[in-house]
């Protein structure tokens, strides 16, 4: 009997233990066949289109006190040829699987969270967070795939392989998010150059500022990288986005504003745009719309572009969607620097025109 009681109090004992830490698996797997018509027809299955496929770990423990550890670790992939490399600014190809998207640990309590590693910007999840097309596929702005970036045909890598943009994440940075205050919340990022010629070269320093009331929501970034001795960029990167919407019921208005300069070779260079959308709920999905307006001075060239998506995105479950999206984009004044989403595939047509079509499913689990 007493055997017994001994043994109940160890497995409840474990059992509180185990209650107290976990560890989930989750992920997404998206593909679908793309179609561009350019300077050339392209077609192709292409991944993560409505959502990126990725794969991750997350996991907190309870330390008590309202305090509590966790980690992520986070990876992208393509799924349509199982290649692991993720598609982050600097990524080379043949890559193995890599935790590129997110990898941190921190702690949690009622005075927010501090986080260590490489993550998404506080700036960019204030203010991207309103591009309907979630900044992947065809329909993406590329006002956070593009802006703030120095070099138009490649990202300028520091000697650390990081890419000296100002945009999406950032590496060996310490993070700080305030907790929620009557709908307004803080991020801040320091990312360390890590240079011997002091930390304040090839440094980045942001933050993010979102509120949330109702249907109200608002979010503003701003952000500076310190191109030292150890990048390749020659001067500093500044930047400022601003993003908002709200909600009607019957449909959901959104638009964001982003703007980066940099000097380089005492040339500077500015990227600016903004964006109007909407979402509307139809039947088991959901219609997206968006109109893009980027404008660029490289090299004291100027040049524009328009761009228009239109989607649908039908859930047949909780975790599993069928998707279609046509986007087309338009180069104003010979400039012809984008295309549509991050893809190279087709090119440009002589007017700097090109448009696509995606169809394609996505689960998450």
């Amino acid at each position: 009997m007493k055997k017994s009681l001994i043994a109940l109090a160890v497995l409840a004992a474990s059992g509180a233990a185990m209650a107290q830490s976990s560890v989930t698996l989750y992920g997404v797997a998206d593909a679908g066949v793309t179609y561009l018509n350019g300077n050339d027809n392209w077609s192709g299955v292409t991944s993560g289109n409505n959502l990126t496929s990725r794969l991750g770990f997350r996991g907190t423990e309870d330390l008590g006190g309202g305090l509590k550890a966790n980690f992520v670790l986070e990876g992208g992939f393509n799924l349509d040829n199982g290649d692991g490399a993720s598609s982050y600014a600097g990524a080379k190809a043949g890559e193995g699987f890599q935790f590129k998207r997110r990898s941190t640990v921190g702690l949690a309590g009622s005075f927010g969270e501090v986080r260590l590693g490489r993550e998404l910007t506080a700036a960019y999840n204030a203010t991207a967070r309103y591009d309907v097309f979630g900044s992947v596929g065809i329909g993406q702005s590329r006002l956070w795939a593009d802006g703030g970036v120095v070099d138009t045909v490649a990202p300028a890598l520091n000697a650390n392989g990081n890419a000296v943009t100002t945009n999406q994440r950032i590496s060996n940075a310490l993070t700080y998010v305030s907790p929620d205050f009557s709908g307004f919340k803080v991020g801040v990022n320091y990312g360390f150059g890590e240079t011997t010629n002091g930390n304040s070269d090839s440094s980045y320093m942001g933050a993010g500022l979102m509120y949330d009331n109702g249907p109200l929501s608002l979010g503003l970034g701003l952000e500076r990288l310190n191109n030292g001795a150890n990048s390749v960029a020659v001067s500093d990167i500044d930047a400022w986005s601003l993003g908002g919407s709200y909600d009607f019921g019957v449909a959901k208005l959104l638009a964001g504003y982003r703007e980066s300069t940099v000097d380089r070779a005492a040339v500077e260079n500015k990227r600016s745009g903004y964006y109007v959308a909407a979402t509307a709920p139809v039947g088991a999905g959901t219609v997206r719309v968006s109109y893009n307006r980027y404008e660029n001075e490289l090299a004291n060239v100027k040049g524009k572009a328009d761009q228009f998506a239109v989607g649908y995105v039908y859930g047949l479950s909780k975790r599993t969607s069928v998707y279609g999206t046509y986007a087309y984009i338009k180069n104003k004044d010979g400039a012809n620097l984008y295309t549509l989403g991050s893809s190279t595939q087709g090119g440009l047509k002589n007017n700097g025109s090109q448009q696509g079509v995606q169809v394609g499913v996505s689960h998450a689990f």
